[in-house]
């Protein structure tokens, strides 16, 4: 009997159940084909080869830096020549140095001479020049094969100061400017200044600077009259005492510490009658407004 033909079984399954199937599985990566791992390798090559010529030009740089710097360093035309060696055109120009010592500018480079200018540091002794007394500013060039300039701006002097003796020196004049710097009085100038009273090299040289500028200010308010000014103590803080030389006469005034304009100019004023009626008297106190009070001797402790 002819067999009949098997039922075929069909299973509608719901759509979250056909969803879980488990994915297909990902094919994996092929392994770089013989020929991409040819094309690779000339690029790795370059890569190197670039390399290479990198170090090889740093290292030419720096035997052509070496040889350079040897060259500089100990060539004899670019020697710094003092006016011993070379007194027509030494190899040291200073320029702008009217008051201040050029032997003590020269001394500043004395470790140069005789050595190239290649090898001198110039900021290390442009700070050296600013030691110098009279140097208020200094600025070098190197001017090739082997010349410096060394151009200087000096400090300016308002007045002398009165220096006090120190262990085992006499008491001596200086110069002194407007920030307070003592200066050595130059060997040629001349200047036409008041003296200063009651500074010292070895105060600080901001209460030297303040000192100066209670002068200044006393002196501004002179107006014209600040020619006669012959000598200012600045001792004492609250009591200016000024000496002015009036008619070649010198009068000492104790002027305190406030409208000295008022007070100088009322003595000015009255001056005439004052030597009439006190034809020996030589010094005056001036620190009451509108009141002068003649004294044989300078007053103590006030």
């Amino acid at each position: 009997m002819a067999s009949r033909p098997a039922a075929q079984l069909e299973l509608d399954l719901p759509q979250e159940v056909r969803e879980e199937r488990p994915a297909a599985r990902a094919e994996t990566p092929r392994r770089a084909r013989p020929a991409e791992a040819r094309r690779s390798r000339p690029r790795r090559l370059r890569l190197w080869a670039a390399a290479a010529v990198l170090v090889i030009v740093a290292v030419i740089a720096a035997l052509a830096f070496y040889h350079v710097d040897q060259f500089l360093a100990s060539d004899p035309r670019f020697t710094l020549t003092g006016e011993a060696q070379s007194p027509r055109q030494p190899g040291l120009r200073l320029e702008g140095a009217v008051n201040v010592s050029r032997a003590k500018l020269r001394q500043v480079f004395a470790r140069d001479f005789g050595r190239s200018v290649y090898l001198m540091p110039l900021e290390a002794r442009r700070r050296e020049l600013l030691a110098v007394d009279w140097v208020r500013e200094a600025r070098l060039e190197r001017h090739w094969p082997n010349r410096i300039v060394a151009r200087i701006a000096e400090r300016t002097p308002v007045a002398f100061v009165l220096l006090p003796a120190a262990a085992g020196a006499a008491s001596h004049t200086a110069l002194i400017d407007a920030e307070g710097v003592i200066l050595d009085p130059p060997a040629r100038g001349r200047f036409a200044f008041p003296v200063l009273l009651g500074l010292s090299s070895a105060q600080p040289r901001d209460l030297r600077r303040q000192k100066v500028e209670t002068f200044l200010r006393f002196q501004q308010e002179a107006g014209r009259s600040a020619a006669l000014i012959s000598e200012v103590d600045l001792g004492d803080p609250e009591n200016l005492k000024v000496t002015l030389l009036v008619e070649g006469v010198p009068a000492r005034l104790w002027m305190g510490n406030a409208n000295w304009r008022a007070r100088l100019q009322n003595f000015l004023d009255n001056y005439a009658e004052i030597r009439r009626l006190l034809p020996t008297a030589a010094a005056f106190d001036l620190r009451l407004d509108r009141h002068i009070t003649a004294m044989k001797e300078a007053p103590r402790g006030r």
